[in-house]
This record gives C-alpha cells, sequence and structure tokens, in this order.
C-alpha cells in the first residue's frame, strides 16, 4: 500500500519521543502563562460559552493544544494553535499571534478536523437498535428472517409522515455533531413526497453542522423521484457558499435508474449508490463498467461482490468508495473490501450506514476497518506468505475519516484538514481523560482509545456546536419526548410489535 499522507503528500509525521514529552510537558506551562499576559484579548473561561467566535471579522485563537492538520503541508505540532478569522482558518502553528482574538485554551486537547461520514440512513433514528441482530435482505441462507429490507423499507419507511422524517434527521444529525461528525452524507431513501423531502433538508439545515443531502428513492403516488432534483438543486442548493451540498441517488438495483443518473449529470451533482452482492448488482454494475458510465462524480457504497473487472473501471474513473466496516461485517452485505480498494489505489472514506443495526460511532468506525485489515494481514504472515500488504496504521484510519471523506463528497476544497482558507470545521478531543492519559502518540490515542465521551468541543464553520462536554442552544428533552412519539407511531402505523428484549 501507498502511505498517502493527510492531504496526499508524503511526509514524516514523527517526532521524537523526547520533543513530544517536553512538549507535551511545556503545554501546561504555556497555557498557564498566557493567562498572565496583560493584552485586549478575550480569554473564554472554563464552563462559559465564549460569545462572538465564528462571528464576521471575529479572530479566535485554539491555544496550546496537540495540534494535527491533517494536512502534510501544514504539519503537527505537540503544542500548537489554530487561528481563525469569522469561519475560516488563517494560520496553524506555534505561538501564533493573538492581538484582538478571543481565546479558547486548548491545553490538554488534541485539536484535528471533524470527522465526515460519508453514508447515514439518519431517517432511521426512531429506530435505533431495532435491527441489531438482524441482516441485510432476506436470501435464503440461514438467519435471513429478520432483515433490513423486510422491515426497515418495506415497513417501517412505507409510514414515515414529514414530522418523523424531521425529528430523525434533527435529533441524528445533533447526535453526530455531538460525537464529533461535522459533516455527514445523509442517504435518506424516504422520498414519498416532496413534503418529505423538504423535511429532511429542513432538519439538516436546523442542525446547523455541513451536509451533504442525498436524493435517493420514494415510493407511492406522491413521490416524484427523481424528476424532483430539479426543484430540490434550484430551490436549497443554488449557492456554493453554504453548509448544504446536494447528491442524487441512481441505484442500480430500482428500474429506470438510468433516468437519476441522467438528472444527476444534468445538474452537476455527484452520483452515489450502494453497490452489493447480495443484491445482486454485479452484472449490472460490469455492464455499466463496459459502456464507461463511471465518472469522478460516482460514490460507491460498500463496492461488496463486484468484479475485479468492474473494480478496475471504477479506479480507472476515479470513482470513490464510502465503506461502512461494522454494518457490512454485521448485515452480511460480504467482506468489506479495504485492501482491495487500497490495492488499487483508492482511498476510501468511513460511513456510520444504519444505527437501527449499529452506532454511528466515528471512533467505533475507524477502529474496525483498522482491526480487520490487519486481522487478515497479520493472519496472512503468520501463514508464511510474503510481501504481504502493508498494516494499516492509525494515522491512515484518521485520513479516510476526514481528508478521503472531504475529498470523496467533493468538500476537500472546504474542509478535512485544518489548512489556512478552509472553514473552521473542528473539534477538540480530550486528551487529558481518564482512558486517555498519559498522552504518548496523538493518533493512536484517538483511533485506539478514545470514545466520543473525549469529544470535548465542535466547531462547524467556526461556531461552536459542542463547548466543553456540551451542545449549544439544544433543548435535549424537547427533542427525546418527540422522538419517542415518533417512534411510537411507527412502530404502531407497520403493525411492528414494541418489545424491549426481542426483534
Amino acid at each position: 500500500m501507498c502511505k498517502l499522507c493527510d492531504e496526499g503528500n508524503p511526509q514524516d509525521h514523527s517526532n521524537s519521543r523526547r520533543d513530544f514529552l517536553k512538549a507535551t510537558a511545556l503545554a501546561g506551562a504555556a497555557a498557564t502563562a498566557s493567562t498572565l499576559l496583560g493584552s485586549s484579548t478575550a480569554s473564554a473561561q472554563s464552563g462559559s460559552l465564549p460569545q462572538g467566535v465564528g462571528d464576521r471579522g471575529q479572530k479566535t485563537l485554539l491555544r496550546g493544544g496537540v495540534v494535527m492538520s491533517m494536512d502534510a503541508k501544514v504539519g503537527d505540532f505537540p503544542v500548537g494553535d489554530v487561528l481563525l478569522e469569522g469561519g475560516k482558518i488563517i494560520a496553524v502553528g506555534p505561538s501564533l499571534d493573538a492581538s484582538g482574538a478571543i481565546i479558547i485554551d486548548a491545553s490538554g486537547k488534541i485539536i484535528m478536523p471533524g470527522f465526515i461520514d460519508t453514508h447515514h440512513h439518519q431517517f432511521e433514528t426512531a429506530l435505533r437498535s431495532f435491527l441489531a441482530d438482524g441482516i441485510l435482505v432476506n436470501d435464503k441462507k440461514p438467519h435471513g428472517a429478520i432483515n433490513y429490507y423486510e422491515y426497515i423499507l418495506q415497513k417501517f419507511s412505507m409510514v414515515y409522515r414529514p414530522d418523523d422524517v424531521y425529528i430523525s434527521e434533527l435529533f441524528g444529525s445533533i447526535s453526530q455533531l455531538d460525537a464529533g461528525v461535522t459533516t455527514v452524507m445523509d442517504v435518506s431513501q424516504i422520498h414519498h413526497s416532496p413534503e418529505h423531502s423538504d423535511a429532511v433538508i429542513k432538519a439538516l439545515g436546523d442542525a446547523g453542522r455541513r451536509a451533504v443531502f442525498g436524493y435517493f428513492e420514494g415510493w407511492g403516488d406522491s413521490a416524484k423521484y427523481p424528476m424532483d432534483a430539479t426543484r430540490l438543486k434550484s430551490q436549497y442548493f443554488s449557492s456554493n457558499d453554504q453548509l448544504l451540498t446536494m447528491v442524487m441517488g441512481g441505484e442500480i438495483y430500482l428500474p429506470g435508474y438510468e433516468k437519476a443518473w441522467e438528472v444527476g449529470r444534468e445538474l452537476n451533482i455527484p452520483i452515489a449508490l450502494h453497490v452489493v452482492g447480495t443484491f445482486g448488482m454485479a452484472p449490472t454494475f460490469d455492464e455499466l463498467a463496459k459502456a464507461g458510465m463511471f465518472g469522478e462524480d460516482n460514490i460507491f457504497i460498500h463496492m461488496t461482490g463486484m468484479s475485479d473487472d468492474g473494480w478496475k473501471a471504477a479506479a480507472d474513473a476515479g470513482a470513490h468508495v464510502s465503506l461502512a466496516v461494522p454494518i457490512e461485517m454485521s448485515m452480511r452485505h460480504g467482506m468489506p473490501p479495504i485492501q482491495k480498494a487500497i490495492g488499487l489505489g483508492m482511498q476510501p472514506s468511513l460511513s456510520s450506514d444504519v444505527e437501527c443495526t449499529m452506532t454511528a460511532d466515528p471512533f467505533t468506525l475507524m477502529r474496525s476497518c483498522m482491526t480487520l485489515q490487519r486481522a487478515f494481514v497479520n493472519e496472512a504472515a503468520l501463514n508464511g506468505q510474503e510481501n504481504t500488504p502493508e498494516l494499516l496504521t492509525t494515522r491512515d484510519v484518521l485520513r479516510f475519516a476526514t481528508m478521503e471523506g472531504a475529498r470523496g463528497l467533493k468538500l476537500d476544497s472546504k474542509v478535512g484538514s485544518l489548512t489556512p482558507g478552509k472553514e473552521a470545521d473542528i473539534i477538540l478531543l480530550d486528551a487529558n481523560a481518564l482512558n486517555v492519559t498519559p498522552l504518548n502518540h496523538a493518533p493512536g490515542a484517538v483511533v485506539s482509545l478514545m470514545d466520543r465521551s473525549n469529544v470535548d468541543s465542535v466547531m462547524v464553520a467556526g461556531k461552536l456546536k459542542k463547548w466543553q462536554g456540551k451542545l449549544v442552544d439544544v433543548d435535549l428533552p424537547k427533542l427525546r419526548t418527540e422522538l419517542e412519539a415518533s417512534r411510537d407511531y411507527l412502530f404502531k402505523a407497520a403493525g411492528v410489535e414494541q418489545d424491549l428484549f426481542r426483534a
């Protein structure tokens, strides 16, 4: 495997252990000293939400953290600062000038770009864990009775009202913000009417994070897919200077998918689709490959069970692959093709898929991807195989969860790394927490030790969405009550018994 570093440029990111520990020890002293400086800058005190952060023209300095920029040209800093102006990053480095800036003390924190989830069915938030023991489809093999296709798509999804769509989308978005996921591609197969589609977009906007609206299929007489894409693009996505963008769903297992691809390309938006051998998609995928239909605008989700020819065509076209490793393993999509993608030079992104079965936590996604790939390579080495692929590292999967996600969603000019000029989608991770202390290896701590409880603060375009462990401007009791009411309705309308102890 070619080790591509962060923005795609090779660089030795290692610091000597002595330098790292020395710099870490000095971080506390530097942070203490900063509070003694007499200046006109404002300082964010512990527990108080700093006002004005992210406002136009206002500078904010994240001071004295362990900076992982995910950009090889910018580099990493054992003790470093990130300077923002409004919603943009303007400088990254040690001891930056804080004149006129609001200062946020980041000592004891890892500062890095927010995580990016390239495939999440957020409309299913009300159904969390319902299908924890299920598989994808009833494939006439053992264990197929409880499956996603029959229960989620053919029962539950059919009875969603626009209000049910809204609360699941909003709650799912806020939950991921809490976990440090600042960008999502929402794949909601719930577009039964224009009102359903509008509800998805309103919820994504109200959540206040960066999102790619995936316009996938719907069912019933009121469904306007795929032709309503033109209205949606014009009404909601006419500007490139906003948090929300759009992707066209083009599922090749559905009749008439050709029209969806045509509309997507007319609108000049990416085309995303699930590609799963269990659904018998390989022949159609090969036909499209032979016809030269693939392009850089394609986002292929899962890519399990595809032929070598199909894979080569996808790689040659510059298409992107989104892997949902825990779901693929659990729901019988097929073995996650991590090494297949890497071997062809396709750097994948990571995605959560469906919370009705598995968590949308980015730390779980990174660990699953790394440990599965390493298990295969290690087993091959133990069996005497030579010239095995290189083992994935913690930095590799951090890159998958940040820069590669941004590239896949065509957002890499805006987010994915702490690069001056990009938008300030930033997370602060608590490296002084009980599950991490003492900090010895920053990428390793994030991937191998941390979980969502370590997400201290979250910014989207410079605005604080989570501050010192608490979501900002979110009435969780109210939203929880609305989500539970929606869940109760969905179970009743779908004719599915509510039972806490069995599916």
